[in-house]
């Protein structure tokens, strides 16, 4: 099952359809969130908010050197890779469908005065046309993609099996993905990846405790990229 949080929106292991997962809700909400950062300086939700962000930027500075080349799938106003390029991270790259998310990006990219690379790309299209999906990569990020893809109206389990098929090619050999969901378990998207990815490590997030028993409310995962010779 899911995150005790959101147990009731799950049903016969998929999850309930929302606006979340359409295109058309992300174009809105980024062309307000443009609208903030030009008129205020407002640069936007940090999805998961700080302290996740904070706690997938300490694990790269503990396992990835900084000129790994790193890809955030969806990556919205740019703010985790902001955050990465502050730190010190150079070979870093940004994709997200919704136009005004990439644009929003560089412009706090460029306020911030950081080197990213940001591009409009859809991982489920089908010619990739995006350049950014050509090239391999040490760390994938998703933060929040993968859980956005599965509450889509529109055959979900159809656009997972696409985004697994994009995320095992550009993952270089031995490369890491790195998913954080408030809507999946361990368990799920160990389940989910099996065929391509193993899960190689954990990153601590808060738990809670209701009606006698724990959860979380976000998990946060890191796989390892399987050789050839592991996939079935």
């Amino acid at each position: 099952m899911a995150n005790m949080a959101l147990t009731s929106e799950v049903a016969c292991g998929e999850l309930n359809p929302s606006e979340l997962g359409t295109k058309t809700y992300w174009e809105e909400a980024y062309q307000n969130e443009l609208n903030n950062f030009t008129n205020h300086g407002d640069v936007g939700e940090v999805w998961f908010g700080s302290k996740n962000e904070c706690r997938v930027v300490r694990w790269l500075l503990q396992h990835a050197e900084k000129t790994s080349h790193i890809l955030d799938i969806g990556c919205g106003n740019g703010h985790l890779l902001v955050h990465l390029a502050k730190e010190g991270f150079t070979n870093l790259t940004g994709v997200d469908y919704v136009e005004n998310a990439v644009i929003l990006a560089k412009e706090l990219a460029a306020k911030e005065a950081v080197s990213v690379l940001f591009e409009v790309g859809d991982i489920l299209e089908q010619d990739l046309q995006c350049p950014s999906f050509s090239r391999k990569y040490d760390f994938v990020l998703d933060k929040g993609t993968y859980d956005a893809i599965s509450l889509c109206p529109d055959n979900p389990q159809k656009k997972r099996k696409c985004y697994l098929e994009v995320l095992s090619q550009i993952l270089a050999t031995g490369g890491h993905f790195v998913i954080v969901s408030c809507n999946w378990t361990q368990q799920e998207l160990t389940a989910h990846f099996k065929r391509e990815l193993v899960l190689s490590d954990t990153i601590p997030t808060p738990t809670f405790s209701f009606g006698g028993s724990q959860g979380k409310s976000v998990t946060a995962l890191v796989f390892v990229s399987k050789s050839p010779m592991e996939k079935p």
